[in-house]
C-alpha cells in the first residue's frame, strides 16, 4: 500500500490566517492518523509580495500549535530543497520536458500583443501557440524573451474525483493557456507545485475550495508528463459572522483572524488548535468536543470533514479556552498569566490564579477584572446602596466602623485567619452574610462584582492597603 503523505505549502507573502492553519492542521491529522508523512513545502517564486520573515513565522506558528513536520526546510527529508526558489533548475527541466511532446509552446508575446487582438478564452489570445518553428527560433537566436505556456485541449472537458464534492467536471474551452515558466524563469504556482507534489510523492492534497478551478489545469498537467494522480480534497472556506449577523468568508473586519493574534488576545495555543480543527471536522460516533493532539490523530478521518462553510464562532472559542484554563493546575496558570501578576509575591500569585482560571476565556480578560487591586476606581456612594440585602450608605457604615477595628486587630494576615473574623462578625453582628458583606466588598474594590470574595480580596491587597481603603470608604460615607 502505498504511504500516505500529505504537505502544507504556504506562500511566505504574510501571516498564518485560520484557514491557512485549519489547512496544515487537516494535512498533519490525516497523515499521523495513518502512519503517514507530514511535509512543510515553501513556495516562495511570488518574490513581489515575499515578506522577509514570513518562513520563519509559519514555522513558530506551526511549532506553537504543535503541528509538527516530518520534512521541511529545517526537518530534512529525501527530497530536498523544501523552498521551492531553491528549485528553479527543476521547473525548467520539466517547462522544457513538456515544450518537447507538444504539451506547452513558448510564447514571445508583449502585454500589448497579448491585448491586441480579440480575446476568445478568457485570458491570453494563444497568439504564439502554432508559431512557424523559424519564427521561434529566429526569436531564440535574437534573445527575445518569452515564457513558458500550457498547451490547453481546445475541446472536450476535464474530470477529477473530489473526496468532498465528487466527481468535477469543468470544459477545456474555459481553460486558458497558462503560464507555467515566467520569462525570468521562475514557474508559475499552478505549475511547481505540481511537479513538487510529483517528486515529494505527496498522495493526498488538502487544500481550500478556491482551488477548485485551478485543479483542471493540475490534473492535466499530471496526464501530460504520465503521472498518477494524487487524491483531491477541497476544504470548504471557514466563513466569519459580522455584528448584523450576516456571515462571509473570514477577515479582519470579523476580528483577529490569525493564529498570532488570537495568541495575542491571550487564547492558549492548545485551544485554538482544538477549536480549529472543529470548524469543518467532526469525530464520528462521539459528541467530545476537548481533544489533545494525540487524540485529534486518533479520531481523525476524512468522513468526518464536512463540505458545508463552517462559521468562525468568538463565543464557542471562549468556552473551549476557558475550559482549557479550569483544567489547569493554578501553578501553570500562574505561569501563563505571569506578564499580569507582577505586583504579587509568589504565594499570591497561585492564589490569584485559583480564581481567575474558572473566570477567564482568553488572558486578556485579566487586566480588567484586576485593575481594582492597583488602583482603586473612584469613589461612588450609589454603590453601597443594594436593595436585595437591606444595606443603604449609612447602613454600610454602621458594619464598617466596627469591621475595621476587628481587622485592625489581626496580625496573621492569611485566608484562615481573616475567614474566621469575618464570620465571627457576621455571627456578632446579627446581620445577614451579604448585609455584611456589600459594603466590605464595595469600600475595597468600589465594583460589584469581583473575582474572589472579601476575605479573598483583604488577603490579595495586604492588611495596610486594605485598611487604608476601608478608612477611607468610611470617612467619606
Amino acid at each position: 500500500m502505498k504511504k500516505i503523505r500529505t504537505r502544507f505549502a504556504p506562500s511566505p507573502t504574510g501571516y498564518m490566517h485560520i484557514g491557512n492553519l485549519r489547512t496544515a492542521l487537516y494535512a498533519y491529522l490525516f497523515a499521523k492518523s495513518q502512519g503517514g508523512d507530514f511535509i512543510l513545502r515553501i513556495e516562495d517564486t511570488d518574490r513581489a509580495r515575499y515578506v522577509a520573515d514570513a518562513v520563519e513565522f509559519i514555522e513558530r506558528t506551526l511549532a506553537a500549535a504543535k503541528i509538527i513536520p516530518d520534512e521541511g526546510p529545517h526537518h530534512g527529508g529525501n527530497f530536498a530543497p523544501y523552498v521551492q526558489s531553491e528549485r528553479m533548475d527543476i521547473y525548467k527541466k520539466y517547462a522544457e520536458q513538456l515544450v518537447e511532446s507538444g504539451h506547452a509552446y513558448r510564447c514571445f508575446c508583449s502585454g500589448e500583443e497579448m491585448t491586441s487582438e480579440e480575446n476568445k478564452f478568457g485570458g491570453y489570445n494563444r497568439h504564439c501557440r502554432d508559431l512557424d518553428p523559424a519564427e521561434i527560433e529566429k526569436n531564440l537566436a535574437e534573445g527575445k524573451p518569452y515564457v513558458i505556456r500550457q498547451k490547453m485541449p481546445l475541446a472536450g472537458e476535464t474530470t477529477f474525483f473530489d473526496v468532498l464534492h465528487g466527481n468535477i467536471t469543468i470544459a477545456n474551452s474555459e481553460l486558458e493557456d497558462q503560464v507555467l515558466l515566467k520569462s525570468d524563469g521562475m514557474p508559475t504556482y499552478n505549475f511547481a507545485n505540481v511537479v513538487d507534489d510529483h517528486l515529494m510523492e505527496i498522495s493526498h492534497i488538502i487544500r481550500g475550495t478556491e482551488f477548485i478551478t485551478s485543479t483542471p489545469k493540475h490534473v492535466l498537467l499530471y496526464e501530460f508528463f504520465g503521472w498518477e494522480l494524487p487524491t483531491f480534497i477541497h476544504l470548504a472556506p471557514v466563513m466569519g459572522k459580522a455584528a448584523d449577523g450576516t456571515v462571509s468568508k473570514l477577515s479582519k473586519r470579523h476580528g483577529a483572524t490569525s493564529f498570532n493574534d488570537l495568541i495575542e488576545m491571550g487564547y492558549l495555543p492548545e485551544a485554538i488548535t482544538n477549536y480549529v480543527a472543529l470548524l469543518g471536522w467532526s469525530p464520528k460516533n462521539s459528541c467530545q468536543e476537548i481533544f489533545s493532539m494525540d487524540e485529534l490523530i486518533k479520531n481523525f478521518s476524512l468522513d468526518g470533514l464536512s463540505k458545508s462553510p463552517a462559521v468562525f464562532d468568538y463565543a464557542k472559542l471562549d468556552w473551549m479556552s476557558g475550559e482549557y484554563f479550569k483544567a489547569m493546575s493554578d501553578e501553570d496558570f500562574a505561569d501563563v498569566a505571569e506578564k499580569y501578576f507582577t505586583d504579587f509575591d509568589e504565594p499570591r500569585k497561585i492564589f490569584l490564579a485559583s480564581l481567575l482560571k474558572t473566570r477567564v476565556a482568553k488572558l486578556s480578560d485579566i487586566p480588567a477584572m484586576i485593575a481594582f487591586l492597583k488602583d482603586l476606581p473612584p469613589f461612588d456612594i450609589e454603590l453601597f446602596t443594594n436593595k436585595r440585602n437591606k444595606v443603604t450608605p449609612q447602613k454600610s457604615a454602621e458594619i464598617l466602623a466596627p469591621a475595621i477595628k476587628i481587622l485592625e486587630q489581626v496580625d496573621d494576615w492569611t485566608l484562615d485567619t481573616l475567614n474566621e473574623k469575618i464570620a465571627a462578625f457576621v455571627e456578632d453582628s446579627g446581620l445577614k452574610v451579604g448585609a455584611v458583606m456589600w459594603p466590605l466588598r464595595i469600600a475595597l474594590s468600589m465594583q460589584k462584582v469581583t473575582p474572589g470574595g472579601v476575605t479573598e480580596i483583604l488577603y490579595l491587597l495586604g492588611k495596610e492597603i486594605s485598611l487604608a481603603r476601608l478608612n477611607s470608604a468610611l470617612e467619606k460615607l
